[in-house]
Formats: structure tokens, sequence, C-alpha cells
């Protein structure tokens, strides 16, 4: 195994890794919901429904509000109708955009793999003026399968210029969905631990986990990429 001593890609979840977007996502729902007079979903109940994507999002709502499954079509227009744009109560985890600077400035490329729709994530990356930072951007509708298929990782890896067949790289995530993906790949998977998993840490396939971004540049330089 080689220590990450020269720059490697790095790729990076962003619901419930970079930012949280529990708070908008949940206020779109609930809009959803209640304009179909449907009981209301607390946030933590939608939180527990995040990382799949909004397809995945709507099958566990529609289960948890024994809804009409041939409706989920309408439900999703109408969500992504408020959901392209909900940025109000999302924010940045605390030292994220200093620990992606800090990344970037020693050469690491950066990208995105996500669940979330290319549109909205290229959105979220614009309001909070990192985008420039991404080399690479996977969105869950970039390619016909999401996340835990290492087909989008395998992307947005291939899009910063790692070897297909061994890269020598690190996805950093907070969930299942995550930990599955990076060990499919494979590569080394750091998970952030105050994300939206379900599963507890030990019981997750990881290299590291850490629970601050002040953390995160150091301990990339000591973990093993291959």
């Amino acid at each position: 195994m080689n220590v990450c001593l020269a720059p490697c890609p790095i790729v990076f979840d962003l619901d419930g890794t970079l930012i949280d977007s529990a708070p908008d996502i949940h206020a779109c729902v609930n809009a959803v919901l209640e304009r179909h007079g449907t009981p209301l979903l607390t946030l933590d109940q939608v939180r527990s429904f995040v990382g799949g994507g909004v397809d995945v999002l709507w099958q566990k709502i529609i289960a948890a509000r024994e809804l009409e499954d041939a409706r989920k079509p309408d439900y999703i227009s109408a969500f992504m109708v408020c959901y392209q744009d909900a940025t109000q109560l999302t924010r940045l985890f605390p030292g994220v955009e200093d620990a992606l600077e800090t990344l970037a400035d020693r050469g690491h490329p950066l990208g995105i793999c996500t669940n979330k729709p290319l549109a909205v994530t290229r959105a979220i990356l614009e309001h909070f003026g990192i985008s420039r930072l991404f080399g690479c951007v996977i969105g869950g509708d970039s390619v016909p399968e999401r996340k835990p298929h290492p087909a989008p990782l395998r992307a947005a890896l291939q899009g910063l210029g790692a070897d297909p067949a061994r890269p020598k790289a690190f996805y950093v995530g907070d969930s299942e969905f995550d930990a599955a993906c990076a060990a499919a790949v494979p590569v080394p998977f750091l998970i952030y631990t105050q994300g939206y998993r379900q599963t507890p840490v030990d019981e997750l396939p990881h290299a590291a986990s850490f629970d601050n971004f002040a953390q995160l540049a150091n301990l990339i330089e000591i973990q093993p990429v291959a």
C-alpha cells in the first residue's frame, strides 16, 4: 500500500457530507404532502430517507404514508418544482469550505458524486460559491445507474483523470450508499460521522472516519490509497 503523498483525486458525496440539506428537502416534501391532504413528515423522518436520490426518497415517503404508488410521478414532479432552487435552509457543514480549499491548494483534483439531480447539484454548488473547486460533478441523472452502483463514482474518478482500472483516489461520504459504492469500485472510503447514515459507523466498510472537516486534509495524507 502507498500512503497518499502525491496529490490524488478526492470525490465527495453532497447531501449529508458537504451540505446539510435535509431541512430544505423536508420543507419541499411537506409542501407536496400538504397539497395532497396527506399528514406531514418530521425532519428526522425525511432525513432518514435521504441518500438514494429523488425516486428512492419518494418510494420511502409513499411507503411511510401509504400513498398510491401510481401517483409517484405526480409527487416527484411537484417536488422538483420546489426542490430545484431550494437553498434557504441548506448549510455547508462546519469547516467544509476551508477543507476543500486546503485540498485544492495541495493539488488534489476534487469531484462530486451524488444521487441528487445534476441541475440541483450544480445550483447548490454555485449558491455556496464552491463550484470552481470541482473538476468533475456527477449527479443522480448523469449516468444510468445511481449509488450504490459503482458506475457514478467511476465516472467521477475518470473525469478527474484516475486510472479506471486501478483508481488511486478517495471517496468521502456519510451514508450506507456511499460506503457500498466505494467498496464496489473499490477505493478507500472516508466517512463523515455527522451526516445522515442510519447504520453504526463500525458496521460500514471504511478506511477512516472523521467528525470535523478540519481533520480531513491531514487524514488523507496518512491514508493508504492502493
